[in-house]
């Protein structure tokens, strides 16, 4: 379903009775009245907006991200404050907010957390939407189907269901104990919203995989979403400070795989420290200060025991048929990055 504008149409509230009905959702999700639940789908659908985002010009992360970014977020603030995903917004020179009413409003960077993946951005100029209120992980269980909602130009609406709650490791130093998958895949999932029928927001997209049912389930293509549960412990520190204490950690940068009970380096970010201590793409790392890794869970928790982001982080890798140990100083990884207007 496509929802171009907030201009509530007779086939939108046709869509949302259908989203609301408990033979659509299933049993697991506590069903409220049909006109309530149709309700609070309308409220909800109206707190995402579109994310257009313009890069500084000295980047670092326009190799990988693009200089010109877009996607959703969330109005979870009555200040105007918004809750997207963080790559969207990263070294951002120029954030703009697009609303279902086709208002484009200027808007500037909040906070960035490294450890969630979640950003915040506000609104610069009033923005007159209801905030969505914030559900819980605990209350949704696999097999139940959510609302998957994007903002901006191409703003869609589609029912989709939670294949997966589990662990989740992504290539560029990222773990998070809880993330939610869903099938069949959206397309511009970037910063999506995730809601139950009651309009709850539940989490924010975050990736396309192809294994969103996990390992030995074949290929289910579908989505990854950070739930929102990982925000309520974070938020004031977030709008406060711009970041969290629990991303102040070592960053070596490297992308890397798991394949196999091994980790292997799949690329070494230029004058990163990794690249400075000698590791080199397809390297595979044995050891983190001696203790043995075989996962990236294991390897990127292992690296962010270190109490500061600049300890010295010794890696035991095998580089071709050789085995070495290497001193990696780490860094913080916003050092490295400029920052987002407004932070």
């Amino acid at each position: 379903m496509r929802a171009r504008s907030f201009h509530i149409s007779a086939w939108f509230v046709v869509a949302c009775a259908v989203l609301a009905s408990s033979m659509v959702w299933g049993a697991s999700d506590p069903a409220p009245p049909a006109q309530a639940a149709i309700d609070a789908l309308i409220r909800a659908n109206a707190a995402v907006v579109g994310v257009d985002v313009r890069a500084t010009d000295d980047a670092r992360s326009a190799q990988s991200l693009g200089d010109h970014r877009v996607g959703s977020g969330v109005v979870i603030g009555n200040d105007g404050l918004i809750l997207t995903i963080g790559y969207l917004m990263l070294e951002a020179d120029t954030i703009q907010i697009i609303t279902h009413d086709h208002r484009t409003l200027p808007a500037r960077a909040v906070g960035y957390d490294i450890a969630t993946g979640f950003g915040l951005v506000k609104s610069l100029l009033p923005l007159r939407i209801a905030p969505a209120p914030l559900g819980r992980l605990q209350e949704l269980n696999p097999g139940d189907a959510v609302m998957a909602a994007t903002g901006g130009e191409d703003s869609d609406v589609a029912i989709t269901r939670l294949v997966s709650k589990r662990p989740f490791s992504g290539y560029w130093e990222y773990h998070i104990d809880a993330a939610l998958f869903t099938s069949p895949p959206i397309g511009n999932h970037s910063g999506a919203a995730l809601f139950n029928r009651r309009g709850e927001l539940l989490g924010i997209g975050s990736l396309f995989v192809a294994n969103s049912m996990g390992e030995g389930h074949g290929i289910v293509p579908g989505n990854m979403f950070v739930p929102v549960d990982l925000l309520r412990p974070i938020l004031g520190e977030l709008q406060r400070t711009g970041t969290t204490a629990q991303s102040r950690r070592p960053w070596l940068g490297l992308t890397s795989s798991e394949q196999g009970g091994r980790v292997q380096v799949v690329r070494v970010t230029k004058d990163s420290p990794a690249e400075l201590a000698g590791i080199e793409r397809g390297d595979v790392v044995l050891a983190v200060d001696d203790a043995p890794v075989a996962t990236l869970e294991e390897f990127y928790k292992r690296i962010w025991a270190h109490a500061k982001p600049d300890d010295i982080i010794k890696l035991t890798i095998l580089q071709g048929d050789e085995s070495k140990v290497l001193a990696v100083k780490g860094i913080d990884r916003m050092t490295t990055m400029a920052k987002p207007r407004g932070i």
